[in-house]
This record gives C-alpha cells, sequence and structure tokens, in this order.
C-alpha cells in the first residue's frame, strides 16, 4: 500500500463573511518555529484591504444595534466554540510559538478565559463608563458610550493566538467592526479564528482578516477614510509604526500606539469608544 501523500492547504483571506482568495493571486509559504512548511496563506493586497474596510463599513450599522446583552451572548459562544477547537489551537500554537504542549495548552486557555472576559463586559460598558452628570438647572445632563465605527488592527507578531484576542475581543464588544492584519509570520492561529467567528452567530463584516506584510497593507489602512481608529499594537518597527501614526491624521483617527498593555483591562476598550451627552429637561 502505497503512502498517503499530504494534502497541502492554501488558506484565504476572511472578508465579509467569506473565505476569498487575495485578488493579487499572491500567497507566501507558512513554516514552524523549526522551519518545517506548514502551509499556504493568502498574501493580501491593497485591494483586499478597501474590500475588508467596505465590508467592516456595512457590518458597522447592524453590529452596533444590537443589545449589548446580544453582543455579550454572541461573543460567549465564540469561546464555547473556541474551547472547541483547542486541540487545532494547542497544535497550530506549538507549531508557530516553538512552545511545549503545557505551555500552549495555558496559552489557548489564556485566550478562552480573555474572550469570556470581554464578553462580560458587553452588557456593563454603559453603566461604568457613562454618567449622570452633575449640573446647575432644571435638567438631566447623561452621557453614554458610543462604538467609533471601523477599527484597523495590527495584531502581535509574536503572540499569535493570546495577542491577537487581546486586541480583537475589546474593540468587537462595544458595537465596532474590525479588519485585523494577522502575524505575518504566525499567521494560522489568526485563520482558525476566523473559521470559528464563521460558525459563531458573528454576522458576516463584524470581523475581517488580512494574512500578508502590515507594512505593506498598513498604510492603506491608515489612509482609508472609512476607517476610524488604528490599533498599532502588533507594529514591531519603530519607523513603520510612526508613519502610519502620521498617515491616520487624515481624518483624525484614534490611534493605539505600540506598547500599549494588552493585559486585560478597561483600558484596552476606552480607546473605541466615543461619549454622547444629552440633556433632558425635569419633569418632561
Amino acid at each position: 500500500m502505497s503512502e498517503r501523500v499530504d494534502v497541502r492547504k492554501t488558506y484565504k483571506l476572511f472578508i465579509g463573511g467569506a473565505f476569498p482568495r487575495s485578488e493579487s493571486g499572491r500567497t507566501y509559504e507558512v513554516a514552524s518555529s523549526r522551519g518545517k512548511f506548514l502551509a499556504n496563506a493568502a498574501k493580501a493586497s491593497r485591494k483586499d484591504a478597501r474590500d475588508a474596510v467596505g465590508a467592516a463599513r456595512k457590518a458597522f450599522g447592524g453590529w452596533s444595534k444590537r443589545t449589548p446583552y446580544n453582543r455579550g451572548q454572541i461573543l460567549y459562544r465564540v469561546a464555547e466554540v473556541l474551547e472547541g477547537r483547542r486541540d487545532q489551537l494547542v497544535a497550530e500554537v506549538r507549531a508557530a510559538e516553538g512552545v511545549n504542549e503545557r505551555r500552549a495548552n495555558a496559552i489557548v486557555d489564556a485566550a478562552v478565559d480573555t474572550w469570556v472576559w470581554y464578553a462580560g463586559w458587553a452588557d456593563k460598558l454603559s453603566q461604568v463608563t457613562g454618567n449622570a452628570n452633575q449640573v446647575n438647572g432644571p435638567f438631566f445632563n447623561l452621557t453614554s458610550p458610543e462604538p467609533t465605527g471601523v477599527v484597523a488592527i495590527a495584531a502581535p507578531q509574536q503572540s499569535s493566538l493570546l495577542g491577537l484576542v487581546e486586541v480583537l475581543a475589546p474593540v468587537l464588544l462595544s458595537g465596532n467592526t474590525a479588519v485585523v492584519v494577522s502575524s505575518y509570520e504566525r499567521p494560522l492561529p489568526a485563520i482558525t479564528l476566523s473559521e470559528i467567528l464563521s460558525t459563531s452567530d458573528v454576522p458576516g463584516g463584524v470581523v475581517n482578516v488580512l494574512t500578508g506584510d502590515i507594512a505593506e497593507i498598513g498604510p492603506w489602512l491608515a489612509t482609508h477614510l472609512d476607517v476610524n481608529a488604528l490599533d498599532l499594537t502588533g507594529v514591531d518597527d519603530a519607523d513603520v509604526a510612526r508613519d502610519l501614526e502620521a498617515e491616520a491624521a487624515v481624518n483624525l483617527k484614534r490611534v493605539v500606539r505600540p506598547g500599549t498593555s494588552t493585559a486585560q483591562a478597561l483600558t484596552r476598550i476606552t480607546p473605541f469608544l466615543e461619549h454622547k451627552t444629552v440633556w433632558h429637561p425635569i419633569g418632561v
């Protein structure tokens, strides 16, 4: 009996709830931490970035209008499916990051726990970040949080799964939509997360994942007028980060700079919030 030949995989992008090939037709090889070939991944182009932003903008209206409780339910469902795919994720994290099985299990556990932690914030955010302001007059002055809009995210380059979850989950819970550029050398956990999102009640376009080089794709996201915020956490090159931050000024995008802590905290959520203030007369 002849030896079975492995099926060599070419992973696609995740745009608008679908898995298209790159418009450019380009791919690149993904290798393990030891240099072993793992798969081919699509190499996103500027056209792919524009398509992803368009999908995110289209999905923003519906996602932001869902009740916070419903968004929390959907995000918790993502955590459930993450838990169900843990064996695959552990194998991919081991291959990508070169850690042992015990460490890989701990990373996946932390990723699931982080997702649950942020899901739990969805219906509590308004009470914590909103406010009834003190005013000198016969009226109420109320402040409530609202989502910023479309957020472009450069995922951490070294932490292929946990780092990605730490930057993506806080963007989604408040009603924002996202365009994520995954780790270039370690994209497989991000692609698996895309497959999980597509089967976890998350509407198409709420999350869009591009595999490719942030130095190539980043300028098109930074200057895109339909992107409202830019998270540069995963940009390791200081010159690239500085250029992207400068280009983001074209429409006064909110920018999270490299080196910002990704630990579970309210400060990971608030950069992607705007606050609406309402005046209401007493007794009306």
